[in-house]
């Protein structure tokens, strides 16, 4: 009898002409949390989902409970005790918790579902393993954890005992981490076996039993958690060694770059519209907005940078009002911006590396002549920024299209940073990609304040954002709920202020509107 639950080996799968896992190893023990990491594109979300049967597998085996699986596809996985919580919750918002987890597997009576049946089930379930639902509520009524906990009821109705959890503290404050994590351990402790899907190294160290690390789509190795720190972890990941513990220098902030006074904007949904929001940035600073995604942080950006109607309210610049102004007149200001997507925002991916560096300023010096492009000075420019910002392969007439997200990201980095300007906007500047490039961003943060320049930064990651700030806001629902200075700034405090809640522990912490001088 194996020891094992979940056994791949020799897994291969290509997309077309991408091979996305080349040689897959993974084994998962009964009553184990089992972590799976790696980079963006390491394989380790394909390899999780051709164990559910949401792809196919080309070559390999698969065995689950010992029983060697030639084909997989969800219903067979979910008959086999196998169940996935993805990235992106697959849950109805205008029905109940209850109807949701019952959606396609309804008990019946006679003709019509059997509510106290199911009412029954679904509380045993949440008395079971303390997941705290409410489940007459609609989905849209209640917060992102209680929705991920859903989801876990919902597989552990259908008799999981194997669970998959793809990245699923992305979209948690670190409280509804903490609780998540009291969960998995009332479910490993009742003998349910766990795969842990992360690139958060700390998070790992501190819910695994064992670590696999993948790159590049091949299996590196498995250690357990007490033989092993991040910081070996990470050089697993990438293949050297990585510092991402940037030496942050106090600030020597100066005058006022941006203004903010007021602010009033529309919203993609109701929590994220702004409601009179009032901030300043100074020279030589960075200042960090913290929040989960969706409470408004990406309309106040696209609001100051020109994206965004604003309705009510003003933005200054350098003492300049840019409120209303187009994007390339805020630019021509002294705004330069990092979009939270590269794709849509940062970057023509049909376009070669060159042409996207020298793409605002390409009818300006060195690079105009007359009605033509001096391809020569863009050539060298180019050149220039691939190899000061290590922008992979050097080639800048090579398309952005073959570049990986690591290096996508740091063209955009390269283009907006080496500008210059008065404010440096950058949003999630790190987000999807790989930990060296975080390393070689969060560094070019910090140069960018030291040369005297106010960046604003907007992170969903809470330790970039203590990391690098000098000062922190918070955004809930479309307005500050708090603010303070970095070193008066943990992860429980800020927590607390992004769910909406008040932290009184810190004199610096002051809630609702204005900056504090």
């Amino acid at each position: 009898m194996s020891d094992y639950v979940v056994e791949m080996t020799g897994i291969v799968k290509s997309f077309g002409e991408v091979q996305a896992v080349k040689n897959g190893y993974f084994t998962l023990k009964k009553g184990e949390i089992h972590s799976l990491i790696g980079e963006n594109g390491a394989g380790k979300s394909t390899m999780m989902k051709l164990l559910y049967g949401m792809y196919g597998f080309d070559d390999g085996v698969v065995k689950v409970n010992g029983e060697e699986l030639t084909s997989i596809t969800p219903k067979l996985a979910i008959e086999k005790g196998i169940g996935m919580v993805h990235q992106e919750f697959m849950l109805v918002n205008e029905l109940t918790v209850l109807e949701n987890i019952i959606l396609g597997f309804e008990p019946k009576k006679g003709m019509t579902i059997d509510f106290d049946t199911a009412r029954k089930n679904v509380n045993h379930y949440i008395d079971q393993y303390g997941m705290d639902i409410q489940i007459g509520k609609r989905i849209n009524q209640i917060s992102v954890g209680e929705a991920q906990r859903v989801e876990i009821i919902k597989i552990l109705t259908r008799g999981a005992n194997t669970i998959i959890l793809d990245e699923p503290t992305a979209v948690l404050t670190p409280q509804e981490t903490r609780r998540l994590f009291e969960i998995l351990e009332n479910l490993r402790r009742d003998g349910k076996s766990i795969v842990f899907i992360s690139h958060k190294l700390n998070e790992v160290m501190e819910i695994s039993d064992r670590i696999s690390v993948m790159r590049q789509g091949e299996y590196i190795g498995t250690v357990d958690k007490k033989d092993t720190n991040p910081a070996e972890l990470a050089k697993m990941m990438i293949g050297r060694e990585v510092f991402l513990n940037i030496e942050k220098k106090k600030a020597k902030a100066g005058e006022v770059v941006l203004k903010v006074d007021n602010l009033w904007t529309s919203g993609e949904k109701e929590i994220s519209k702004i409601h009179g929001v009032d901030l300043e940035v100074r020279a030589g600073e960075i200042v960090g907005i913290a929040g989960i995604d969706g409470n408004g942080q990406s309309e106040f950006i696209e609001a100051i940078t020109g994206l965004r109607q604003v309705e009510k309210g003003k933005v200054y610049l350098g003492g300049q009002d840019i409120t209303n102004l187009s994007p390339r007149k805020i630019r021509d200001a002294g705004l330069t911006h990092i979009p939270e997507d590269r794709n849509t925002r940062g970057l023509n991916r049909t376009m070669s590396i060159m042409d996207n560096l020298i793409a605002v300023q390409v009818d300006a010096k060195p690079f105009s002549k007359g009605m033509l492009l001096d391809t020569g000075a863009a050539l060298e420019h180019s050149k220039e920024l691939a190899e000061k910002f290590d922008i992979r392969p050097r080639d800048p007439q090579m398309s952005t299209e073959s570049l990986s997200g690591g290096n996508a990201q740091k063209v955009v980095v390269a283009r907006e940073v080496s500008i210059g300007g008065k404010l440096l906007v950058a949003s999630q500047p790190t987000r999807g990609v790989d930990i060296g490039a975080i390393e070689s961003i969060r560094s070019i943060l910090q140069d960018v304040k030291e040369e005297g320049l106010g960046v604003l930064l907007v992170s969903a990651d809470l330790e970039e954002i203590l990391s690098l700030s000098d000062r922190i806001v918070v955004m809930y629902e479309g307005k500050i709920s708090g603010r303070m200075d970095a070193d008066e700034a943990n992860e429980d405090n800020l927590g607390l202020l992004m769910m909406g809640g008040q932290d009184t522990s810190h004199a610096g912490v002051q809630e609702g509107g204005r900056d504090h001088d």
